[in-house]
């Protein structure tokens, strides 16, 4: 079922170029709200009981907002209204948000969420990533993107995974390039939040490209790719080249 669109166009009966047949394909299955393990974390659906305490401690633990400027919501000033939010985020269908938790310390240190699902295309996207500060950059980061990924793809069979962000934000498009995702353009206003405009950058990666990319994470995340110190011996970026 894996296609990409290096494959060629055929014609119609009129000579037209059409896409690829996909004769076979048939609707994939809607993420569920299940656990998913990692050597380094593991992601479980958002419980506002279990979690909500310990995502308002470690996003405090920022000295500032600014992680939140192109989030459509927070920051958070009290423990209280972010309860409020981790309740609404747990009530979700779509998006589908994850609580990421650190198996080091058994510490919930973010969120991230399966979203815009579409089973009828196998396309979804991940979005609405909330990393606390002892989150980013870090082991645990990456390989709570690649589960998911890994969910997408190998247990759902879906065809694309999108990010998408404010064209904007370096941060968050370094992130993506440096994960895998193909850059496909600027969707120029492309919505309205906090009282501004966002034109919007488009990534994705698609099923043909997965194989390759899986095996780089894998590669990536291996405790040989990491000195005593835990800095990484090759970088993901060399290891998908």
């Amino acid at each position: 079922m894996s296609n990409d669109s290096s494959k060629s166009a055929t014609t119609n009966a009129w000579n037209q170029p059409i896409g690829f047949p996909m004769s076979d394909w048939q609707a994939r299955p809607r993420p569920q709200r299940i656990v998913h393990e990692g050597s380094y974390c593991r992601l479980e659906p958002v419980s506002a009981e279990r979690h909500a305490a310990d995502l308002y401690e470690a996003y405090a633990q920022a000295p500032d907002g600014s992680d939140w400027t192109y989030m459509t919501g927070g920051h958070f000033p009290d423990p209280t209204s972010y309860l409020r939010h981790a309740q609404l985020l747990e009530k979700s269908e779509d998006p589908l948000h994850y609580a990421v938790i650190d198996n080091a310390s058994g510490r919930v240190v973010g969120t991230m969420s399966l979203m815009r699902i579409e089973p009828a295309h196998g396309v979804i996207e991940v979005g609405h990533i909330a990393l606390s500060r002892q989150l980013k950059r870090t082991r645990v980061a990456t390989e709570a993107q690649f589960l998911l990924m890994r969910y997408v793809f190998d247990h759902l069979g879906y065809r694309r995974y999108e990010w998408k962000c404010d064209s904007l934000n370096a941060p968050s498009r370094n992130a993506a390039q440096r994960l895998g995702f193909s850059f496909e353009g600027i969707f120029r206003q492309a919505i309205v939040y906090r009282g501004r405009n966002r034109d919007t950058a488009w990534f994705s990666i698609i099923d043909g490209e997965w194989p390759a990319l899986r095996t780089a994470f894998e590669r990536w995340l291996s405790p040989a790719n990491f000195d005593d110190q835990g800095k990484q011996r090759q970088p993901l970026s060399a290891l998908r080249a």
